[in-house]
């Protein structure tokens, strides 16, 4: 009876001490948070872009606006749930005022840029939030291909132009060139 209740005490123990160290949870270092919002915020983009461009390429810029305005949300969302995140664009002009970027996110916006201006290197911004999570934001910059539907009045075309203006009435997404933070990705995970 000894050795069966000596026993039951070794796997109750044993159960209970395998329970806690499972339980707690190892507190992440700031370059790991960095590697896990850039992974997620590279993933979220490479499937964006990927859609964006096959659809450029197969049926034109119209098309592509078209895929933006319908698609771009529920790919996020799908990103989202994929990696365990909430992934937002936000932007100091939105085409669509739901990316509108808080006063925080304005200065952010602004910081990115004028490292941008100056050549010097950035990185991205990682802030622990009171729910245990991370807030992580990074500039989003444009490229070439952006100004087709985000540069100035001479690069767009008229066409493309028009649709914006029927799908974004309130649009303030344009005036771009290369180089310039169109926004940010704000990911928490």
């Amino acid at each position: 009876m000894r050795l069966f209740l000596l026993s039951l005490f070794i796997i109750l123990f044993s159960c209970t001490g395998k329970k806690e160290s499972t339980d707690q949870k190892k507190e992440l270092t700031t370059k790991e948070k960095v590697e896990i919002g850039m992974s997620i915020a590279n993933k979220t983009q490479m499937q964006l872009s990927k859609n964006l461009v096959g659809t450029i390429q197969k049926s034109g810029t119209v098309a592509a606006l078209e895929f933006c305005n319908e698609k771009a949300y529920p790919l996020t969302d799908e990103m989202a749930n994929k990696l365990n995140a909430s992934i937002k664009r936000v932007s100091n002009k939105p085409r669509n005022p739901d990316n509108k970027a808080t006063e925080k996110e304005e200065n952010l916006i602004n910081h990115f840029q004028q490292l941008i201006d100056s050549n010097s290197e950035y990185t991205p911004i990682i802030e622990p939030l009171e729910n245990g999570k991370t807030q992580f934001y990074f500039p989003i910059v444009t490229n070439g291909l952006c100004l087709q539907c985000h540069g100035s009045a001479t690069d767009i075309r008229n066409k493309t132009l028009n649709k914006i203006k029927n799908l974004y009435p309130n649009d303030l997404a344009k005036g771009y060139s290369v180089n310039q933070v169109r926004g940010l990705w704000k990911i928490e995970f």
